[in-house]
């Protein structure tokens, strides 16, 4: 027995003193944060011309990127289409909403010949995990109305919010928690789910900005302590209406807004002139809409103070969840080589969401059974949770200083998203405006040149659609990028084209097609089709062939 023991003893000691065998390799590649404001005016962040207090996000632009001429689809839905895959939405299968109809172009939910972000990066050795707002899948709604309204306020529960194949763990993300349909109760989210399980019950105090900011920071402290790089889609439901903030953010500005309309407007241009974000000569102050009230004959200035103000408080408070994440990164000691984008899906919103009224994903009661105030007559303050009100066209119009109308709209206002890129191992220029014009279906493009990954022809056993996004990486590094020459939209009939300097746009409800130079024009102030009739012959022409190639019905 002595001379096993001795053996056995030999062969440990040996064992120690030779240390441990060769260990795995930490994975080089950066991480991947892509953060996505929903309903974000161009100018609401401090760093873009705003009074918003978003020190967080102003961090990262000073030490990182501004992109100036960044576009998205002017709305939710097909924004998220194109931004996952890579795709223009109605390529992605989200022409319009997320109403199935029996079209390829407006099926509702991302097609079977798509990959997302999420499925390539997966593929290439990244971990992969969304929190917030997915909102690119068949809404499944009860049968009769008083069912549905039961099922909004907790008072009934069913499985599914969409078709499970349609949630983000079967689209390549490993873990999700968030919110299957657009519209929230911020105190209280209908259709939020851990994976594909609903959460049938939220904890006191709970306020769903800082719950997704939460969770995001809980996924990087998980993934920092492996070895692969992991790829994190944060999808903001705030500044989404309705305007519901907690009490003591909306203290911070309940008198910042008291001047009005016109001042925060002149006040958000002169700063973005300072900042260098636009050039005076170039890009003028856009007239106001002409529906618009001024603030001087305004009856409900104490009502529409404060409903800018809870607007800011909601900006404020994802920010505040944002610096949570970064401070989760210094922590884990993966800021260096992490890659943070931000951006919104679409401009400002003119909706008058208290005109609805409850139905479909809007509630008229909460959990408890109090009655959600729609009024219309402004006799209901907004911010609580017993509300759903909105900033309306006034005040989104402030939020898209200095560009014209608003969400849903291909003009400036509805579809140029501040965008932000930080990345500290690789950004060149720290501080730097790029004003390439680029696309959210770029950053596929992008994500998979960095990554070193690479973008398939076929996933499980779908063909899949060639890449239309372009990347923009070599911006980052300091080099130069063309970005597109050559750019489409169309959302609800509002549609445009830009080639170059010359943009052709046809807003919503009309059907005259308008001729901007962006280099002279950025604000689309002075239409020159009456004067170059060839050009906008040759660019509507452009126009009706990329829809007909890309199946857009709505080619009226």
């Amino acid at each position: 027995m002595n001379k096993y023991f001795l053996l056995f003893f030999l062969t440990a000691a040996q064992s120690a003193f030779a240390g441990p065998g060769p260990q795995p390799k930490k994975d080089k590649r950066p991480n991947i944060i892509l953060i996505l404001a929903d309903d974000l005016g161009y100018s609401d962040l401090g760093c873009f011309g705003g009074e918003i207090h978003t020190p967080n996000l102003d961090g990262l632009a000073k030490n990182g990127l501004q992109f100036t001429q960044f576009y998205n689809i002017s709305r939710c839905c097909p924004t998220r289409a194109s931004l996952l895959t890579g795709l223009y939405n109605h390529d992605a299968g989200i022409g319009a909403m997320t109403a199935h109809k029996d079209d390829q172009a407006y099926k509702g939910h991302l097609g079977k010949n798509t990959v997302t972000i999420a499925e390539v990066l997966k593929q290439a050795g990244y971990r992969t995990a969304m929190s917030g707002k997915w909102h690119v899948s068949n809404t499944v709604s009860q049968s009769t109305e008083a069912a549905q309204l039961k099922w909004l306020s907790h008072q009934e529960q069913h499985p599914l919010f969409s078709p499970i194949d349609q949630y983000p763990t079967s689209r390549g993300f490993e873990k999700f928690y968030g919110t299957i349909w657009g519209v929230v109760d911020y105190f209280d989210p209908f259709s939020l789910v851990e994976g594909t399980k609903p959460v049938t019950n939220i904890p006191k105090g709970y306020y769903h900005t800082d719950a997704i900011n939460e969770k995001a920071s809980g996924y990087i402290r998980e993934f920092s302590r492996g070895d692969q790089p992991f790829f994190l889609y944060v999808a903001q439901n705030a500044p989404h209406w309705p305007l519901q903030a907690l009490p003591e953010d909306i203290e911070k500005y309940k008198d910042r807004y008291t001047k009005g309309w016109e001042a925060i407007r002149e006040q958000r241009y002169k700063r973005m002139v300072e900042l260098g974000l636009i050039d005076p000569n170039v890009t003028k102050l856009s007239p106001r809409h002409p529906a618009e009230t001024s603030w001087e004959a305004n009856p409900n200035k104490e009502w529409d103070a404060r409903a800018m103000a809870v607007h800011a408080a909601m900006v404020d408070r994802m920010d505040q969840g944002i610096g949570r994440i970064i401070a989760t990164l210094k922590e884990t000691g993966t800021l260096d080589n992490t890659i943070i984008v931000f951006l919104s899906d679409n401009g400002a919103s003119a909706e008058l969401c208290e005109r609805y009224g409850p139905g479909f994903d809007r509630p008229g009661a909460t959990r408890n059974g109090q009655k959600v105030a729609y009024n219309t007559d402004k006799s209901v303050l907004p911010g609580p949770q017993t509300t759903f009100f909105s900033i309306g066209p006034d005040w989104a119009n402030v939020a898209n200083t200095p560009y014209r109308l608003w969400k849903s709209q291909s003009t400036e206002g509805g579809i140029r998203t501040p965008t932000i890129v930080y990345w500290p191992k690789g950004i060149k220029n720290k501080g730097g405006k790029v004003d390439m014009v680029g696309h959210v279906m770029d950053f596929m493009a992008t994500f998979i040149e960095l990554a070193g990954a690479s973008y398939p022809e076929t996933y499980n056993g779908n063909q899949v659609l060639p890449l239309a996004g372009v990347s923009f990486a070599a911006a980052l590094k300091g080099g130069k990028n063309r970005g597109h020459d050559l750019l489409f939209n169309e959302h609800e009939g509002s549609r445009y084209v830009r080639q170059n300097e010359w943009k052709l746009v046809m807003p919503k409800g009309t059907r005259k097609w308008s001729l901007y130079n962006m280099i002279s024009d950025a604000a689309e102030i002075n239409d020159l089709a009456a004067q170059y009739p060839d050009k906008v012959k040759d660019l509507s022409g452009m126009w009706d062939e990329w829809a007909a190639q890309h199946h857009v019905l709505p080619k009226r």
